[in-house]
Parts: C-alpha cells; sequence; structure tokens
C-alpha cells in the first residue's frame, strides 16, 4: 500500500518531461457535454484546469461538480476550523472556475473531506442526479483509481460506474502520482495516459487558477500545521502545455457487430415453449409488472401501445388502465396467445409490429398517450435501436408517456445490454425535450419514465 506525505517535496517534477511528452495526444472532446467531477476543491484546477480553459475557448464549457468540502486539508490548524476552511475552500473554487471558463456551472455536493468510502451510495446518487440534468454527457472526467487517496479511488470507482451507465467517455486524471512514483514504477499506467496539448493561453489560466487556492499553495499562518498542503516543487509539475488522462473511451456497442435478432429467432423461441420467459409463474415478472404499472403517473390513459407484448400478460394489466391498447409483437404464435388471453378485452388490438420495423412489421401511428416497452430494446443492434428510438417517440401525444423496463444482466443472444438500452433511450428523450420523471435502478432491472409533460404525480393529482 503506497503512502505518502503530501507536504514533502515528492519526486521531482522534471524526471516525467520526457516521458510525459512522448504520451499519445488526446484530442479535445469535440461533442456533447462534459462534466469534470473533482474529489476536492482545487483538483478541478490541477488536473483539468487546462482542459476547462481549453473547452471554455471552443464555446463548450464544461460543467464542474467537486464532492467534497475541502475541510480536512488542514486538520491541526490553530488558525481555520473545518467549517471556515470549508467556507474558504468554496469561495477558491468558484474563483478558480472563474477564471477558467466563466460560463461553467460549478455544483459543490459538500461530502465531508475524507468520507468518500462511508458515503460512496449517496456520492453515487448525487452523481446520477447531476449527470442526468441538461444534454446528455458525452466525457466524464475525474480523479485517477490508482492515486493511493482514498477519496480519489473512490470517487474513480463511482465515476466508472456512471460512465458505464451513460455511455461516455471516461477520463481519470492522476494527481497524486506524480507526487510518490516515479517514472519506472509498475503501478504509473504508461499504456493508457493520453495527454491533451494546452495552448499558451490555457496554461497561463490555470497558473492563475490554482494560485486562487490560497488555503493550498500558501501558509496560513506561521504555525507549522498551518504549512502549505501542495509542495513548491510540486506545483512545477502543473506548469507543463499538457494534461494526462487515463481515458476509456465510450463504448460503442455497435463496433461489436451484433445484429438485431431476426423474427425467425423468436418463431423458434415460441416453438420450443408456449412461455418462454415465465411471464406467467415466476415471482420476479410479477413483482416487475407490480413496478411498471406503480411507476406509471396518469391513473388511465386515452390510447396506449405496448411494443413487444409477447404472450399478452402485461398487456392484460395495461389493458385496464387504458380506454384503447395497441400491442404489437413479430412472433404470430405470441400473439395468438396474447389474442385468447384477452379475448374479453375488445378495447385492445393485438397486431403485427417491431420497434424500428417497418412494412408489414412497422408500428402503428400514433399519437399514443402511452408507450411501454418492456424486455425489447436489447433484441436490436445498437445502430437499429438509436435509429428506431427518435421515431418512435414521434407517436407520443401532447403531454405522452413512454416507460421502458429492462434485465440488466447480460444474455448471450441478446445484441444489447438493457443498460444500453436506456442510455439510448436517455439520449432520445433529451432531444425530444421529454423529462424523466421516475429512474429506478436495482441489480436486476432498469425501469425508466419519460414524459412530455414534466409535472409530478403530485403536481398532476393536486397535492402541489
Amino acid at each position: 500500500m503506497v503512502t505518502f506525505d503530501a507536504r514533502a517535496p515528492g519526486t521531482p517534477p522534471h524526471l516525467w518531461d520526457e516521458r510525459l511528452a512522448a504520451l499519445p495526444p488526446w484530442p479535445l472532446p469535440r461533442e456533447g457535454r462534459t462534466v469534470v467531477v473533482a474529489a476536492h476543491p482545487d483538483d478541478e484546477t490541477l488536473t483539468a484546469g487546462g482542459l476547462l480553459a481549453e473547452l471554455a475557448a471552443a464555446g463548450r464549457p464544461a460543467d464542474v461538480v467537486v464532492v467534497t468540502d475541502g475541510s480536512g486539508s488542514h486538520p491541526a490548524s490553530p488558525t481555520l476550523d473545518p467549517t471556515s476552511l470549508a467556507r474558504r475552500r468554496v469561495d477558491e473554487v468558484r474563483r478558480a472556475v472563474e477564471i477558467l471558463s466563466p460560463a461553467s456551472g460549478v455544483t459543490l455536493l459538500g461530502h465531508p473531506d475524507g468520507g468518500l468510502g462511508d458515503a460512496r451510495d449517496q456520492v453515487a446518487g448525487d452523481l446520477r442526479a447531476v449527470l442526468a440534468q441538461g444534454p446528455p454527457v458525452r466525457t466524464l472526467v475525474t480523479t485517477w483509481r490508482g492515486d493511493a487517496h482514498h477519496d480519489h479511488r473512490v470517487l474513480a470507482e463511482v465515476c466508472e460506474e456512471l460512465a458505464a451507465e451513460v455511455g461516455c467517455t471516461l477520463a481519470q486524471a492522476p494527481l497524486w502520482l506524480w507526487h510518490w512514483a516515479t517514472p519506472d514504477d509498475p503501478a504509473v499506467p504508461w499504456d493508457e495516459l493520453r495527454a491533451l496539448p494546452l495552448s499558451d493561453h490555457a496554461l497561463v489560466l490555470k497558473q492563475r487558477a490554482i494560485a486562487v487556492h490560497e488555503t493550498q499553495v500558501q501558509p496560513l499562518s506561521d504555525h507549522p500545521a498551518d504549512a502549505p498542503v501542495l509542495h513548491p516543487r510540486f506545483l512545477r509539475g502543473f506548469d507543463r502545455d499538457l494534461e494526462p488522462f487515463v481515458v476509456r473511451e465510450a463504448p460503442r456497442p455497435d463496433d461489436e457487430g451484433a445484429a438485431t435478432l431476426p423474427a425467425a429467432y423468436f418463431d423458434a423461441t415460441y416453438a420450443r415453449h408456449d412461455d418462454p420467459w415465465g411471464f406467467t409463474d415466476r415471482p420476479y415478472e410479477a413483482r416487475k409488472r407490480a413496478l411498471t404499472l406503480a411507476a406509471l403517473p396518469d391513473e388511465r390513459y386515452r390510447r396506449g401501445l405496448e411494443v413487444g407484448c409477447a404472450i399478452g400478460v402485461l398487456t392484460a394489466d395495461l389493458a385496464e388502465r387504458c380506454d384503447a391498447l395497441t400491442g404489437t409483437d413479430v412472433a404470430d404464435a405470441a400473439l395468438e396467445h396474447a389474442r385468447a388471453r384477452l379475448a374479453d378485452a375488445p378495447h385492445v388490438r393485438l397486431v403485427r409490429g417491431a420497434l424500428g420495423g417497418a412494412g408489414d412489421d412497422a408500428l402503428p401511428g400514433g399519437p399514443f398517450d402511452l408507450v411501454v416497452l418492456s424486455e425489447v430494446g436489447y433484441y436490436l443492434s445498437w445502430a437499429d435501436l438509436t435509429a428506431a428510438l427518435p421515431d418512435l417517440l414521434t407517436r407520443l401525444a401532447r403531454g405522452g408517456t413512454v416507460l421502458a423496463c429492462h434485465w440488466r444482466h447480460p444474455v448471450e443472444d441478446y445484441p444489447l445490454p438493457g443498460d444500453a438500452v436506456h442510455r439510448a433511450l436517455a439520449r432520445a428523450a433529451q432531444d425530444a425535450g421529454l423529462t424523466r420523471l421516475v429512474e429506478h435502478r436495482e441489480a436486476d432491472l432498469l425501469l425508466d419514465v419519460w414524459s412530455r409533460d414534466p409535472r409530478s404525480v403530485a403536481e398532476r393529482t393536486g397535492l402541489r
């Protein structure tokens, strides 16, 4: 286990220069939203200050999130108590970001400095909420998991999970690695490191922003406990015209070569079993239907569409909430079972149709007040799914709602995992101006509800 004294000079910065200068370049993110997540006030500047400045100059300012309050940097200070220190560090980070990227929003989560291990789930929830606000995130920047700092490791692990959920590029920035390691240390991830080139202007702004973090670079008093946290020699390492990141590009499911499952796959499945997914007898399925129905924001819907209705078990429950309901499937055997199940429900229409289908398999035109996608999106390739979802959302009526629910565990036959389906839906829904009303996730499933009507259930029913 690596231990180090942050106030010590550390490894001479010039020892890193040659290897860092030879790193492959990482181009400035050109698409979508970038979010920089700092463990402590000053991490955003030290690790990604140049990135913030370059994005600002390109007219694409990043969002900045600072997870802890920074109150633990001077634990024995006779000058500043933790509360006063936290206030100063909040002011410092706001001033630093104002220098680097004046249009960047700054979110301060205020978790205890040094305590992210105990607050991991809350941190994940807070960050998930931040990432869900605004346009889709394409690049997530945070600390590096191998920095030998507990908060940095925990935050990196959380961001790794969130990047996988969102489907974005993850860039982790080492900070303390340059202090305690040497270039020949096997802990240095040379094969994964990339360097973001910095302009002279960005470098000047970064140096100015570092100086603003006065509690970290200047003594608070003459008392030894008030010495600067960052040694001047260590700080010289941030004068380079590059910023190194461990970069993991966004996953591209379409690169995996998995094609959309054909109708023949489902015909063969139903030929082997009348209820191949256990809709009628598995407690898991009954619970999932209950969650689905409970998540619907309105008690009744005028016109509903269920894509991939299978043998009609969920369809029967949805029929009780809809004045008219259309269920579609590509398997004729499934539709026959569904028609038998719903023979006493004349307001239910069951027809052939598929998500992304064309010709005889095209979906009905709408408009629909409710669209349900339950366990169907992952049968499509990424390319077909991302083309089909915007088209599907055109079928939503004004104020309409779309609900999606999918199994999260990998299935060898399926082109996509459930998480990828919900990432694709989130992007399409946000692009279409929908609001997420429900976001339920557990180990086995994801359930999301998006609507053209942004009101909550309480607002819809007059409770507030």
